[in-house]
This record gives C-alpha cells, structure tokens and sequence, in this order.
C-alpha cells in the first residue's frame, strides 16, 4: 500500500521535529555547561559503539552477493574488531578492516 501525500509529509516532519528536539536537548539546553565525568566517559566510547552496528549488516548479509555471507567480508570484518581491540585506535581498525577486505576479494574472488 502506498502512502498519500499527507502521510508522506505527517512522518517526514514528525520525524525532523523529533530529530531535532532529540539534539537540541542536548546541544541547545545544556551546551554551555560542563558534563559530568561519566558521562564524558561514556561518550569516548561512541564511535566504537555506533560503527559496528552500522557495518554489521553489510559484513553478515552483503548487498553485493545478493544477502549470501562472504568469507571476505566476515575475515575483514574480524580483522577490524581484533584491531580494535589490540590497538584502541579507531582509524587503524578500519584501515586494517580496509586491507583485508581488499586482499580477501582478491584471494576469494
């Protein structure tokens, strides 16, 4: 079933608005203060948190095999979480994630 205009339009700005209430909760009423220690804790670990459950999809279930899992992918995909791990550093787990990928697609097929 397809949505009429209005329903189309209702759900795109409902979804700005709480978007945007969502970050000007943050950003708007509390920007000027300082946080407290565990919360400026916690939030280091945002890129750690946030990067696997947006790459996890495209390592388990590929778009580009058509939703089959790859051996590439999931060594990459391991490779990354190992150097994560080992090295704490973000950018070196995806250039480690990176590398293997391209050496698994060249050895896999």
């Amino acid at each position: 079933m397809i949505a009429d205009k209005w329903q189309l339009w209702t759900v795109i700005l409902g979804l700005g608005l709480t978007t945007f209430v969502l970050r000007f909760s943050f950003l708007g009423l509390i920007g000027n203060r300082q946080l407290p220690p565990l919360v400026l804790r916690l939030l280091r670990y945002t890129p750690m948190a946030v990067i696997p459950g947006l790459v996890a999809p495209a390592a388990v279930w590929p778009a580009a095999t058509g939703g089959e899992t790859d051996p590439a992918r999931l060594c990459a995909a391991l490779a990354t979480v190992a150097a994560g791990l080992l090295w704490r550093n973000t950018l070196a787990a995806v250039a480690v994630g990176v590398v293997t990928l391209v050496a698994g697609l060249q050895i896999f097929g």
